[in-house]
């Protein structure tokens, strides 16, 4: 039995998908937060362990998990990013989990981000691509000039979710000018689905169909995020996504 039939039982035959181990674009995940302890991701290793366990059984062979760093609430730091992956691969290893994983960032437009990038005290998903994020309220009015200096610093930026920013939803016009500036753009998987709203759901199909998403993640933090990539399978715009293709398959 597929792990789509075993998952939601049978449909008719014009409405069954693929399983998510079929889609290439789950292959390799570029947004979660599985370094325990360090933000509000897992909490334990036992719980690292388990979600990425459950990432490996819908298909995905490869992770690289991004904590937050924010310099009120997550003030870490590459070394303690990768001391934590060290940790988590050793006990992956020890359980014979087989699955490749190594560790970026995700970067909250706050004060304390440029001082960091001008530093070159950053980590990005394969030394190239920034992942950063901004506030849910507004948006930074230097961000243009943010994602310039991400470039110049010889980075290429990602805008995490761009989906989940609801003081856009009536501009669309921003999402192509963020595009313009160089700036790629990152669709969190469970947006499909409605997990993050209507709103959120309406503006990742758009832009899918508009061919605008760069990356695909699960920005997995937890339980619910794994439950919900086990619902994502029968969403059409994530097999429209499929046939266009993401970057993900590079990495």
């Amino acid at each position: 039995m597929s792990l789509f039939k075993s998952l939601f039982g049978s449909k008719k035959k014009e409405d069954v998908y693929p399983a998510l181990t079929d889609l290439s674009i789950f292959h390799t995940d570029i947004h979660s937060h599985l370094i325990p302890g360090i933000d509000d991701g897992v909490q334990t290793m036992a719980e690292s362990i388990e979600m990425i366990q459950g990432m490996v059984d819908l298909g995905i062979k490869k992770i690289i998990t991004t904590p937050h760093i924010m310099s009120d609430y997550y003030k870490n730091t590459p070394d303690i990013i990768r001391r934590g992956l060290d940790d988590v691969r050793k006990e992956l290893h020890k359980q014979n989990i087989a699955v490749e994983i190594d560790a970026a960032a995700e970067y909250y437009i706050d004060e304390g981000f440029l001082p960091k990038l001008h530093k070159k005290d950053v980590i990005a998903i394969q030394d190239k691509y920034l992942l950063f994020e901004i506030s849910y309220i507004n948006s930074p009015d230097n961000l243009h000039s943010i994602i310039f200096e991400i470039i110049v610093a010889g980075y290429v930026p990602l805008l995490a979710h761009p989906e989940r920013y609801p003081f856009w939803y009536n501009k669309f016009e921003e999402f192509q000018k963020i595009k313009e500036t160089g700036a790629l753009l990152q669709l969190n998987t469970n947006s499909l689905t409605g997990y993050y709203g209507g709103g959120a759901k309406a503006i990742a199909e758009k832009m899918i169909d508009l061919n605008m998403i760069d990356f695909i993640g699960s920005d997995l933090h937890g339980q619910r995020h794994l439950d919900g990539l086990r619902k994502v399978v029968s969403e059409k715009h994530l097999h429209k996504l499929a046939a266009i293709g993401v970057k993900n398959s590079s990495l």
